[in-house]
């Protein structure tokens, strides 16, 4: 599949690259999909939550009444979960929420969200580009430009470049990543990729 390359005033430069089809042409699996974002979702929960069970209150441990002949129920102390302020049964406990999946179906979610994204015909590819101080209305100009400013922004690049990444930090529907660590979600999460060409390079290195 091939792609014009624009520049960031979304003019067509002339070039052309062509999409690994092993990467943007694969046959998608939703399966490896929905599981590899569900570990991204699942890694980014504290689990911290805790609440304190009957032994961990603090309160007399003193028996409230008599066994038997009471007219009612029997109680132990006042921090039996029966009552108001005694402890939680079966409460939350810190807890790690992570999931482990294999290199390859990391991988191969990867590759099938990039496909989806060939397929609908989001994936854009600029010349690669630098912005000499952090000013936002560069990443919004750009956007404009190349006809995504209406669209949730994924815009990857070959290698950190602290300016792009301040310029964009302050608008909510543009995310910008390195192409080495892009995810599944991330991917799918977005409705158009935004992609340097020395990113194509770096993907296929990753991923090819």
């Amino acid at each position: 599949m091939e792609v014009s390359v624009l520049n960031i005033k979304g003019q067509e430069t002339g070039r052309k690259v062509t999409l690994n089809e092993g990467i943007f042409g694969i046959e998608p699996n939703d399966h490896v999909v929905y599981l590899d974002v569900k570990r991204y979702l699942a890694a980014q929960r504290q689990g911290t939550a805790k609440s304190k069970e009957r032994s961990e209150i603090s309160g007399s441990t003193r028996k409230l009444g008599r066994q038997k002949g009471g007219g009612g129920a029997r109680h132990g102390d006042i921090n039996s979960p029966l009552l108001r302020g005694g402890g939680r049964v079966f409460g939350p406990k810190p807890r790690d929420y992570s999931i482990k999946l294999n290199k390859k179906v990391k991988q191969l979610a990867r590759k099938s969200a990039l496909t989806y994204k060939a397929q609908e015909n989001a994936i854009v590819v600029v010349e690669d580009f630098n912005i000499e101080a952090p000013k936002t209305k560069e990443i919004i100009n750009i956007a404009k430009n190349l006809k995504v400013d209406d669209k949730k922004i994924l815009l990857l690049l070959p290698e950190n470049n602290k300016n792009v990444y301040l310029s964009a930090r302050n608008l909510q529907r543009t995310k910008v990543m390195e192409a080495s660590t892009v995810s599944t979600y991330n991917v799918m999460n977005a409705d158009v990729l935004v992609v340097t060409e020395k990113s194509l390079e770096v993907i296929e290195g990753v991923l090819g």
